[in-house]
Protein backbone atom coordinates (compact mmCIF):
# COMPACT_ATOMS: atom_id res chain seq x y z
CA UNK A 1 0.00 0.00 0.00
CA UNK A 2 1.51 3.34 -0.97
CA UNK A 3 2.17 5.84 1.79
CA UNK A 4 -0.35 8.67 1.73
CA UNK A 5 0.50 11.79 3.66
CA UNK A 6 -2.67 13.24 5.14
CA UNK A 7 -3.41 15.23 8.26
CA UNK A 8 -6.80 13.59 8.92
CA UNK A 9 -8.48 10.24 8.36
CA UNK A 10 -11.06 11.94 6.12
CA UNK A 11 -8.32 13.39 3.93
CA UNK A 12 -6.59 10.01 3.79
CA UNK A 13 -9.80 8.33 2.68
CA UNK A 14 -10.51 11.03 0.12
CA UNK A 15 -7.07 10.53 -1.41
CA UNK A 16 -7.49 6.77 -1.49
CA UNK A 17 -10.86 7.12 -3.18
CA UNK A 18 -9.38 9.53 -5.73
CA UNK A 19 -6.55 7.08 -6.43
CA UNK A 20 -9.08 4.32 -7.05
CA UNK A 21 -11.11 6.51 -9.39
CA UNK A 22 -7.98 7.45 -11.35
CA UNK A 23 -7.04 3.78 -11.60
CA UNK A 24 -10.53 2.84 -12.75
CA UNK A 25 -10.54 5.55 -15.43
CA UNK A 26 -7.13 4.42 -16.67
CA UNK A 27 -8.34 0.82 -16.95
CA UNK A 28 -11.56 1.91 -18.67
CA UNK A 29 -9.77 3.98 -21.30
CA UNK A 30 -7.02 1.47 -22.02
CA UNK A 31 -8.72 -1.90 -21.48
CA UNK A 32 -12.47 -1.34 -21.65
CA UNK A 33 -15.37 -1.36 -19.20
CA UNK A 34 -15.30 -5.13 -18.67
CA UNK A 35 -11.83 -4.80 -17.16
CA UNK A 36 -12.99 -2.37 -14.49
CA UNK A 37 -13.29 -4.72 -11.50
CA UNK A 38 -12.53 -4.12 -7.81
CA UNK A 39 -9.57 -6.48 -7.99
CA UNK A 40 -8.07 -4.83 -11.08
CA UNK A 41 -8.66 -1.32 -9.79
CA UNK A 42 -7.15 -2.15 -6.42
CA UNK A 43 -4.09 -3.66 -8.05
CA UNK A 44 -3.64 -0.63 -10.32
CA UNK A 45 -3.93 1.73 -7.34
CA UNK A 46 -1.67 -0.38 -5.13
CA UNK A 47 -4.47 -1.28 -2.71
CA UNK A 48 -5.89 -4.60 -1.62
CA UNK A 49 -9.24 -5.62 -3.08
CA UNK A 50 -10.71 -5.53 0.43
CA UNK A 51 -9.74 -1.85 0.60
CA UNK A 52 -11.57 -1.15 -2.64
CA UNK A 53 -14.79 -2.53 -1.16
CA UNK A 54 -14.66 0.15 1.52
CA UNK A 55 -15.45 2.63 -1.26
CA UNK A 56 -17.06 0.66 -4.09
CA UNK A 57 -19.00 -2.56 -3.56
CA UNK A 58 -19.01 -3.71 -7.21
CA UNK A 59 -17.86 -3.09 -10.74
CA UNK A 60 -21.20 -1.39 -11.37
CA UNK A 61 -20.53 1.07 -8.55
CA UNK A 62 -17.12 1.86 -10.02
CA UNK A 63 -18.59 2.47 -13.48
CA UNK A 64 -21.35 4.63 -12.01
CA UNK A 65 -18.77 6.79 -10.25
CA UNK A 66 -16.62 7.02 -13.38
CA UNK A 67 -19.71 8.16 -15.28
CA UNK A 68 -20.03 11.13 -12.95
CA UNK A 69 -16.31 11.86 -12.89
CA UNK A 70 -16.01 11.69 -16.68
CA UNK A 71 -18.05 14.88 -16.87
CA UNK A 72 -17.50 16.65 -13.55
CA UNK A 73 -13.94 17.77 -14.24
CA UNK A 74 -14.64 18.83 -17.82
CA UNK A 75 -17.81 20.64 -16.80
CA UNK A 76 -15.95 22.57 -14.11
CA UNK A 77 -13.28 23.61 -16.63
CA UNK A 78 -15.91 24.64 -19.17
CA UNK A 79 -17.83 26.63 -16.55
CA UNK A 80 -14.67 28.55 -15.65
CA UNK A 81 -13.99 29.30 -19.33
CA UNK A 82 -17.52 30.48 -20.04
CA UNK A 83 -17.65 32.63 -16.90
CA UNK A 84 -15.25 35.14 -18.48
CA UNK A 85 -17.02 35.26 -21.85
CA UNK A 86 -19.12 38.35 -22.61
CA UNK A 87 -22.00 37.66 -24.96
CA UNK A 88 -23.42 34.54 -26.63
CA UNK A 89 -20.96 34.33 -29.53
CA UNK A 90 -18.07 34.70 -27.10
CA UNK A 91 -19.57 31.89 -24.98
CA UNK A 92 -19.76 29.62 -28.04
CA UNK A 93 -16.13 30.41 -28.84
CA UNK A 94 -15.07 29.81 -25.22
CA UNK A 95 -16.94 26.49 -25.20
CA UNK A 96 -15.20 25.36 -28.39
CA UNK A 97 -11.77 26.59 -27.33
CA UNK A 98 -11.92 24.91 -23.93
CA UNK A 99 -13.47 21.72 -25.32
CA UNK A 100 -10.61 21.41 -27.79
CA UNK A 101 -8.03 22.09 -25.09
CA UNK A 102 -9.60 19.39 -22.92
CA UNK A 103 -9.69 17.07 -25.90
CA UNK A 104 -5.99 17.58 -26.50
CA UNK A 105 -5.42 16.52 -22.89
CA UNK A 106 -7.53 13.38 -23.42
CA UNK A 107 -10.26 14.51 -21.03
CA UNK A 108 -13.01 13.20 -23.35
CA UNK A 109 -11.69 9.65 -23.50
CA UNK A 110 -13.46 8.29 -20.39
CA UNK A 111 -16.83 9.54 -21.62
CA UNK A 112 -16.16 8.18 -25.11
CA UNK A 113 -15.22 4.80 -23.66
CA UNK A 114 -18.38 4.77 -21.55
CA UNK A 115 -20.55 5.61 -24.57
CA UNK A 116 -19.40 2.36 -26.20
CA UNK A 117 -19.29 0.25 -23.05
CA UNK A 118 -22.74 -1.34 -23.16
CA UNK A 119 -23.64 0.02 -19.72
CA UNK A 120 -26.88 -0.86 -17.98
CA UNK A 121 -29.87 1.36 -18.87
CA UNK A 122 -29.60 3.47 -15.70
CA UNK A 123 -25.95 4.32 -16.40
CA UNK A 124 -26.68 5.00 -20.06
CA UNK A 125 -29.48 7.37 -19.06
CA UNK A 126 -27.24 9.19 -16.58
CA UNK A 127 -24.48 9.42 -19.18
CA UNK A 128 -26.89 11.08 -21.60
CA UNK A 129 -28.13 13.48 -18.91
CA UNK A 130 -24.57 14.52 -18.07
CA UNK A 131 -23.75 15.02 -21.75
CA UNK A 132 -26.81 17.23 -22.21
CA UNK A 133 -25.84 19.24 -19.12
CA UNK A 134 -22.39 19.74 -20.58
CA UNK A 135 -23.54 21.05 -23.96
CA UNK A 136 -26.49 23.12 -22.70
CA UNK A 137 -24.46 26.35 -22.24
CA UNK A 138 -23.39 26.10 -25.87
CA UNK A 139 -26.92 25.38 -27.07
CA UNK A 140 -28.30 28.23 -24.94
CA UNK A 141 -25.81 30.62 -26.53
CA UNK A 142 -26.92 29.53 -30.01
CA UNK A 143 -30.53 30.22 -29.02
CA UNK A 144 -29.57 33.65 -27.70
CA UNK A 145 -27.91 34.45 -31.01
CA UNK A 146 -31.31 34.06 -32.66
CA UNK A 147 -30.26 31.37 -35.10
CA UNK A 148 -33.11 29.92 -37.19
CA UNK A 149 -33.91 26.32 -36.23
CA UNK A 150 -31.63 26.73 -33.17
CA UNK A 151 -31.63 23.05 -32.16
CA UNK A 152 -30.63 21.94 -35.66
CA UNK A 153 -28.13 24.77 -35.98
CA UNK A 154 -26.53 23.78 -32.66
CA UNK A 155 -26.32 20.14 -33.78
CA UNK A 156 -24.70 21.13 -37.08
CA UNK A 157 -22.19 23.46 -35.46
CA UNK A 158 -21.43 20.83 -32.81
CA UNK A 159 -20.48 18.53 -35.68
CA UNK A 160 -17.54 20.85 -36.31
CA UNK A 161 -16.40 20.31 -32.74
CA UNK A 162 -16.51 16.53 -33.10
CA UNK A 163 -14.50 16.77 -36.32
CA UNK A 164 -12.02 19.16 -34.72
CA UNK A 165 -11.57 16.88 -31.70
CA UNK A 166 -10.81 13.98 -34.03
CA UNK A 167 -8.25 16.10 -35.87
CA UNK A 168 -6.51 17.02 -32.60
CA UNK A 169 -6.54 13.40 -31.50
CA UNK A 170 -4.89 12.41 -34.78
CA UNK A 171 -2.06 14.87 -34.32
CA UNK A 172 -3.07 18.14 -35.96
CA UNK A 173 -1.70 21.00 -33.82
CA UNK A 174 -4.24 22.25 -31.28
CA UNK A 175 -3.73 25.94 -32.14
CA UNK A 176 -4.26 25.31 -35.85
CA UNK A 177 -7.43 23.30 -35.30
CA UNK A 178 -8.80 25.77 -32.77
CA UNK A 179 -8.34 28.88 -34.87
CA UNK A 180 -9.63 27.26 -38.06
CA UNK A 181 -12.66 25.87 -36.25
CA UNK A 182 -13.49 29.18 -34.60
CA UNK A 183 -13.26 30.94 -37.96
CA UNK A 184 -15.87 28.56 -39.37
CA UNK A 185 -18.07 28.85 -36.27
CA UNK A 186 -18.08 32.66 -36.54
CA UNK A 187 -19.09 32.43 -40.20
CA UNK A 188 -21.99 30.16 -39.28
CA UNK A 189 -23.23 32.18 -36.32
CA UNK A 190 -22.84 35.79 -37.40
CA UNK A 191 -25.05 37.83 -39.75
CA UNK A 192 -22.38 37.92 -42.47
CA UNK A 193 -22.42 34.15 -42.42
CA UNK A 194 -26.14 34.21 -43.04
CA UNK A 195 -27.20 32.18 -40.00
CA UNK A 196 -28.00 34.72 -37.28
CA UNK A 197 -30.76 37.25 -37.72
CA UNK A 198 -29.64 40.84 -38.30
CA UNK A 199 -31.58 41.96 -35.21
CA UNK A 200 -30.04 39.35 -32.93
CA UNK A 201 -28.63 40.77 -29.75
Amino acid sequence: MPKINASTVAEHRARQREALIEAAIDILVNEGAAAVTPAAVGARAGLARSSVYQYFDSSAALLSTITEEAFRRSNEALARALATADGPLERVEAFFRESLRLGAEGAHRPAAALMNAGLDPACQQRLMELHLEQVEPFRAAVRQLGAPEPALTADLVAGMLHTALAAVEHGTPLDTVTERTLTLVRRCLTPTGGTVREDAS
